[in-house]
């Protein structure tokens, strides 16, 4: 386990865990090349060194898996339900709780919609959300009908007392919830909010795709009925998330998806649906990304958790401090009283376009950031953000230096602006005749932009509004 001494970040400050692709190189538009400061982790996390050999050991044992008699099937089907087990130990699983592999927190969230026992009338359940949710914990319960949005409130005990009162006030049979904001890394008391939920009869999901790699989580711990997180976020890029949590809706909700594994008996008068996780993973599963996600799990819980907090912590106080003391930058935040946010920070420059000042940092600074309204569309336009913000967020592979550029980065921008020209092009800020060469063998021309090259900003649903 890794040991810090305090919880002060300095440019010394290493990181907690070995990721894939700290030490790689990218070019800037004065000719140099330096080490790619990732401080985008909140939208993908880079693969953990542990996560990156594990899938490297298990590829040459892949096999059909269910069903296969062959030697390496059985391997594979035995590697695969060996990762259920584990992804599902990592988030405090109760004894007859189940995990379902999805392929994110969105995947997930939209399985869980299609279970959500309807009211006696046959409508709908109800599902009560926060404005501040991200997309993936909003959409799916507006589409499937029954959803109420409560605003938040402009503090923690502001906000309890509102989902207090709404709670009161109808029956619902889910609260979803974030267990950290994709925006500012803030929350609720998640035990609290779970809490006030069930004293009204209500479950609560919580949307983990930020708490979870950050702080841990337990199902058990929490007493919160269900779970859902991403590969993707939690330093394991291979195509797999989670969903975990209790098993009643779970086996007698609609199936995800029809096809084959999901089913017992299959006939042309009808079928039999298998029972939870099987229902809702039909088709051949992703052994591998299932496997990647169980080894991200297995190296988070070598950390100590103090040391992951301690860390953490540092660095974004490191963020939120060195970005505070810079002249017109602004530090968003949802609940100022919320204890002990993630290490994710948005910020605006004032009278600058998010873009460009991503843009900035990554032309000629070598800085990954997000820039946008971060598919929290709702909380941004209530926090007066509708023309976007920029995003800055660590994690374990995270070091004190890179903060600490990011901070310096910034400021040579508000003190001396860019030193070329950027202009807008299909939504994104390029720089103009950018000199950086494209990744040998990548098959990519064009400019470099904020946004993949010829995907418009609006078309992500993300992006600044007109």
């Amino acid at each position: 386990m890794t040991a810090l001494a305090d919880t002060t970040c300095t440019t010394d400050t290493p990181a907690l865990l070995p990721v894939v692709g700290s030490d790689t190189l990218v070019p800037l538009v004065d000719g140099r090349s330096v080490p790619y400061a990732n401080l985008d982790v909140a939208a993908s996390a880079p693969a953990l060194r542990a996560v990156a050999d594990r899938v490297t050991e298990v590829l040459p044992l892949y096999a059909s898996v269910h069903r296969g008699a062959g030697y390496l099937s059985q391997v594979s089907t035995a590697l695969y339900e060996a990762a259920r087990a584990r992804i599902g130990a990592f988030v405090g699983a109760r004894g007859d709780d189940v995990t379902v592999v999805t392929r994110n927190t969105t995947d997930s969230l939209n399985l869980l919609a299609g279970c959500v026992p309807e009211n006696p009338d046959g409508t709908p359940g109800r599902v009560l959300v926060l404005d501040v949710e991200h997309h993936a914990n909003l959409l799916p319960w507006q589409r499937a009908g029954g959803a109420t949005v409560l605003a938040g409130g402009t503090s923690v005990a502001e906000s309890l007392s509102g989902l207090r009162t709404e709670l009161g006030r109808l029956d619902y049979a889910l609260l979803a919830v974030t267990g950290a904001s994709n925006v500012t890394g803030e929350a609720l008391p998640v035990a609290e909010v779970v809490r006030i939920a069930h004293d009204a009869g209500t479950r609560v999901v919580l949307d983990g795709a930020q708490l979870v790699p950050h702080r841990g989580f337990s199902l058990a711990g929490t007493g919160a009925d269900y779970v859902a997180f991403s590969g993707h976020k939690t330093y394991a890029p291979f195509g797999a998330g989670a969903l975990v949590g209790r098993r009643d809706w779970l086996d007698a909700g609609t199936p995800y998806l029809a096809g084959g594994g999901a089913v017992r008996q299959v006939r042309v008068d009808g079928t039999q649906w298998q029972a939870a996780p099987a229902r809702h993973e039909a088709g051949s599963p992703n052994v591998v990304g299932a496997v990647a996600l169980a080894a991200a799990c297995d190296a988070l819980a070598t950390i100590d958790p103090a040391d992951l907090h301690a860390h953490e912590s540092a660095l974004r106080a490191a963020l939120v401090d060195g970005l505070a003391e810079i002249d017109g930058v602004r530090v968003v935040t949802v609940w100022p009283d919320a204890a002990d946010p993630v290490g994710v920070v948005t910020f605006s420059v004032t009278g600058h376009d998010p873009g460009l000042v991503a843009a900035y940092l990554s032309a000629e600074h070598g800085i990954g950031v997000r820039d946008g309204r971060f598919c929290a569309h709702p909380l941004l336009a209530r926090l007066g953000y509708d023309a976007g913000a920029i995003r800055a967020s660590v994690g374990v592979g995270t070091t004190g230096a890179e903060v600490a550029r990011l901070v310096a980065g910034v400021r040579a921008y508000v003190e001396h602006g860019p030193s070329v020209r950027y202009a807008v092009v299909d939504g994104c800020w390029t720089v103009v005749d950018d000199p950086r060469p494209v990744p040998a063998g990548s098959g990519l021309e064009g400019l470099f932009a904020t946004a993949a090259a010829g995907f418009l900003a609006d078309a992500a649903g993300c992006g600044p509004a007109d």
